[in-house]
């Protein structure tokens, strides 16, 4: 996907083939000789490595954020551009775009990173009494009483910066699960829990687990477009094959049944469809499934003998009057007996919702009614990877964990939660409505997740122009944006979409003084795209 819009001659690309070319083969490198000087053919060329891994895209850090990169290194050398700053609104990485971290996580995982501090009053109560509770937990000791335990104690247990279990740190697990019963009203097995750095490790598991056969008999991957191209990757790279189905735009990205079921029946023709993926709220398209739609896809899992991996990574992040989170296990429990047996693996993520914190990378998902002896393959797969970060683990901990009434956090925290959210809702609404304002663009109500998914009118001599380049026309589209407003986006054609359509995904995240200055250079650039190309 993303090497047909950059497979045209664009100068940063050739730069990078000029780079290939200049540390391949041959002694100015470094590289070792053979007999007489010659050079030693190398072991692995692009000729000989996994094939797979070739087979692999990732738009969201594709080469047209490469090109951003240079810009930006330009404009600090005093290039001259027609725009004064870069704009990266190619991914949900909140604090990158200005978003100031939520005070409790940090105090928190300072504590635990600095355990001298717990002594030290300027920390809340509550903080510090988070952070022992975690190190205490990183130790493997009780946690009857955790403020009874002394400071050298743990300083002595190295606290996060040891190895945890692999399938993440007991008490950790163990809050998580608190968490999942308080939001669902039904019972959660801390021995389901498995932590993860982020939730895309998680879902590359989950899938390695299913992944089978040939022919036929190969695994089918069923995954929506657009999509988070996490999934097309993980699918390619673990070759299995991908099924998508597509989601309805003209119904504001829902998810149609009866789509599924076309979809499934077409792969069964060439492929075993073994696992359903669904993100809700949806990325790239912002769309929150409604509580009927979630019962209708979990009959259709179950009917359909399907795994169901939930991607709910944005339950926080629900802006769109009306729309509520629905979480397919609460949803699947009451239901009742005939479907609260299905197989159901669901994600969460710190780097997302209110929270922001990408860099930690803390995930977790829980799995539901798994097979006992794959749950023990699940754990010694996760074994090779040692443990995720313990960081990320104890910020999700403070995720699932944070202040309650009457604790001397609450307050600060729960304002400045709702603030974050607040605003993102604002600008969730701004953008829509903005794109939606201009000749050529229509965007659908961004009622949940960090995105918008507009779809552009490209005309024909734009389309003419990037197929002569080798481009996708959005692709070239996207990377017009950002040569002349300083603009980074990621084009549809990296998610998937309808073929004859085009899009383009950006975030919500910029901060409302920089989201002003994207939506006028927006317009502005689009403005004038339309009329430089105008049938």
């Amino acid at each position: 996907m993303l090497s047909r819009f950059m497979s045209g001659p664009h100068p940063a690309k050739r730069r990078l083939v000029a780079m290939s070319s200049h540390l391949g083969n041959g002694p100015q490198n470094g590289g070792p000789t053979g007999p007489a000087g010659q050079t030693r053919a190398k072991v692995l060329t692009i000729d000989s490595m996994n094939p797979l891994v070739k087979k692999v895209e990732y738009a969201v850090r594709g080469p047209i954020v490469a090109r951003a990169t240079e810009l930006e290194k330009e404009l600090e050398k005093g290039v001259p551009k027609p725009f004064k700053q870069v704009i990266k609104a190619n991914i949900g990485d909140a604090h990158a775009m200005g978003q100031k971290p939520i005070t409790f996580l940090r105090q928190v995982i300072s504590l635990c990173v600095n355990p001298d501090l717990l002594n030290n009053e300027s920390f809340p109560a509550d903080a510090r009494e988070r952070a022992r509770r975690i190190l205490q937990g990183c130790k493997g000791g009780s946690l009857d009483d955790v403020m009874a335990v002394p400071l050298s104690s743990l300083l002595e247990s190295h606290g996060i910066g040891s190895y945890s279990d692999s399938v993440g740190v007991e008490v950790i697990r163990k809050d998580i699960a608190a968490y999942i019963e308080r939001r669902d009203g039904f019972p959660s097995d801390p021995d389901n829990i498995f932590l993860s750095t982020g939730a895309s490790d998680a879902i590359k598991n989950m899938v390695k687990l299913m992944v089978r056969g040939s022919g036929r008999d190969q695994t089918g991957v069923m995954i929506p477009i657009p999509q988070y191209p996490l999934y097309s990757a993980v699918t390619a790279e673990l070759n299995a094959v991908q099924v998508n189905y597509y989601l309805d735009e003209d119904n504001n990205w829902a998810l149609d049944i009866a789509e599924l079921e076309r979809s499934v029946k077409e792969a069964r023709q060439h492929c075993t469809p073994r696992v359903l993926c669904v993100i809700n709220p949806g990325n790239p398209t912002g769309q929150v499934l409604s509580k009927e739609n979630v019962r209708e896809i979990i009959k259709f899992a179950a009917r359909e003998h399907l795994f169901l991996m939930a991607d709910e990574v944005y339950q926080d992040n629900i802006y769109a009057e009306g729309c509520a989170f629905h979480s397919f296990k609460k949803t699947m429990m009451e239901l009742g007996p005939e479907y609260s047996t299905l197989e159901l693996a669901s994600f969460h993520s710190t780097s997302k919702g209110y929270m922001g914190e990408c860099g930690f990378r803390g995930g977790y998902m829980e799995v539901i009614n798994m097979d006992p002896q794959v749950k023990l393959q699940l754990k010694k797969l996760v074994s090779t990877k040692l443990c995720p970060p313990v960081s990320g683990q104890a910020t999700m901990d403070c995720v699932v964990n944070p202040p309650q009434p009457g604790e001397p956090s609450y307050e600060s925290f729960i304002k400045e939660k709702t603030a974050v959210l607040k605003s993102l809702a604002e600008r969730a609404k701004l953008v829509a409505e903005t794109f939606n304002s201009i000749e050529g663009v229509t965007c659908n109500t961004v009622q949940g997740a960090m995105y918008a998914f507009p779809r552009i009118a490209l005309p024909q001599r734009a389309v003419e122009k990037a197929k002569s380049l080798g481009q996708a026309p959005d692709g070239f589209y996207a990377l017009q944006l950002l040569e002349q407003a300083g603009i980074c986006v990621v084009p549809g054609s990296g998610f998937g979409q309808r073929e004859g359509t085009y899009h383009f995904r950006t975030t919500i995240l910029p901060q409302p003084d920089k989201l002003k200055i994207f939506m006028d250079a927006f317009t502005a650039f689009h403005n004038k795209f339309m009329k430089e190309y105008a049938d």
